[in-house]
């Protein structure tokens, strides 16, 4: 605040917050409770629901690296509102799906309306806040990611409940209503960067600005300034670890409990809403802690926690694993998107941080889109999701090691 009036740049990230909750609360992340009842709606196996997770991802994967080159040519605003529209209307055709080929094809184009969405958010913090704030600005963002799996995890069990045939399709129209209303939101009240309003981005004093900023209008900048930074390319190593691990985890979380050990949909969907829940702050707080420790640091210390919620989700096979497991998951779920935001953020400069993040994100996305697949095959092979749960947790140890060796740069505004 400056003269007790708030900072737009704190209404842009409540907007971007916004955007995370849609785009992959919603999105995304309720797949993985749609999916034990949409299974037997479409009568598929494993390996083809591992697909249909796949099919997203290759789409957001496209869109996470043309988002935000996208973003940082013609702004977020406008490449978020219709990001987020095309994801609206497609989970609404989801809920008209009667194949796997229909159904596939939805999955694909809303994954290219999630990244178009969520990448130009997740940098919002890079551009509107000083580089010792971003972290903690880009944690307020990330929480979306929670609040809209705590919302998912409430609502997609009620609506299953109600209608045990048919309710997976009622999930996906009410879901992806929301996401329309979120898309008009965002075009409201995002704006992409300070100078747009005659601003200053938050912690930064205006007098010294002009010397340390790029453009306003990033049209004219080198797109290969990205591409040569090679710290940048080992970071975008260091998140495919994240990618391919973490949606192991979160794609079959409640198709493990509720057909592999017998649980309830209502009890997978007070977990997962657990997790939702926790996870709402766990950006703030990741993001604050590789402010203090450095990006390599944080990030090594958040995939090993992760690494010890996928051990004990596998081997821990009882009421009381599931729960500290959970737990475990929610307050780390979101952290490496978090530091990887804002580390891309501190490598390539507040102008360029939505490409150097979609950069990034190509491998990121390269892990999601074979995580699910190479899952589902190891389920349907062995009759079980321990050993996938146990691939993931060596992944994210491997992550930690790759992040503990990432090192720091000089910070730029």
């Amino acid at each position: 605040m400056a003269g007790g009036k708030l900072h737009y740049g704190w209404v842009v990230v409540g907007a971007g917050l916004l955007v995370t909750i849609g785009a992959h609360g919603f999105g995304r992340m309720s797949y993985t409770l749609i999916l034990p009842a949409m299974k037997d709606g479409l009568s598929l196996d494993y390996a083809e629901l591992g697909l249909l997770g796949t099919g997203n991802f290759v789409g957001y994967l496209i869109m996470a690296v043309a988002g935000g080159l996208l973003a940082a040519r013609w702004g977020s605003r406008l490449v978020i509102t219709i990001s987020l529209g095309l994801m609206g209307l497609t989970m609404i055709l989801t809920g008209l799906a009667h194949s796997f080929a229909w159904a596939w094809s939805m999955r694909f184009l809303t994954g290219l309306g999630n990244g178009g969405a969520y990448v130009p958010a997740m940098a919002l913090g890079s551009a509107w806040f000083a580089a010792n704030r971003r972290g903690f600005a880009t944690g307020i963002v990330s929480a979306g990611i929670g609040g809209g799996t705590m919302i998912a995890g409430i609502l997609v069990p009620l609506v299953l409940t109600a209608d045990s045939q048919e309710g997976w399709r009622q999930a996906w129209y009410i879901l992806g209503g929301a996401v329309l209303a979120i898309a008009a939101l965002a075009a409201c009240l995002v704006r992409a960067r300070p100078q747009e309003m005659g601003l200053s981005p938050v912690g930064v004093d205006p007098a010294s600005e002009a010397a340390a900023t790029s453009p306003t209008r990033p049209g004219g900048l080198a797109w290969g300034s990205v591409f040569r930074v090679g710290a940048v390319w080992y970071l975008g190593l260091v998140y495919m670890m994240y990618g391919f691990s973490y949606i192991i985890y979160a794609t079959f979380f409640a198709a493990y409990l509720v057909k592999e050990l017998g649980q309830s949909n209502a009890m997978a969907g007070g977990l997962w809403a657990l997790v939702g829940g926790l996870s709402i702050f766990c950006g703030v707080l990741w993001g604050g802690i590789s402010d203090k420790l450095g990006r390599g640091r944080g990030a090594a210390l958040a995939y090993f926690t992760l690494a010890i919620s996928y051990l004990i989700m596998a081997l821990l096979r009882m009421p009381a694993g599931f729960y500290l497991s959970a737990v475990i998951f929610g307050l780390t779920a979101w952290s490496i998107p978090t530091i990887m935001a804002a580390a891309a953020g501190d490598q390539v400069g507040p102008s360029l941080a939505p490409a150097g993040l979609g950069f990034i994100t190509l491998f990121f996305g390269l892990g999601q889109a074979l995580g699910p697949a190479v899952g589902g095959y190891l389920a349907d092979a062995a009759k079980s999701f321990v050993l996938p749960l146990l691939l993931a947790t060596a992944v994210s140890l491997l992550g930690s090691v790759l992040a503990w060796r990432l090192r720091p740069r000089p910070a730029k505004v």
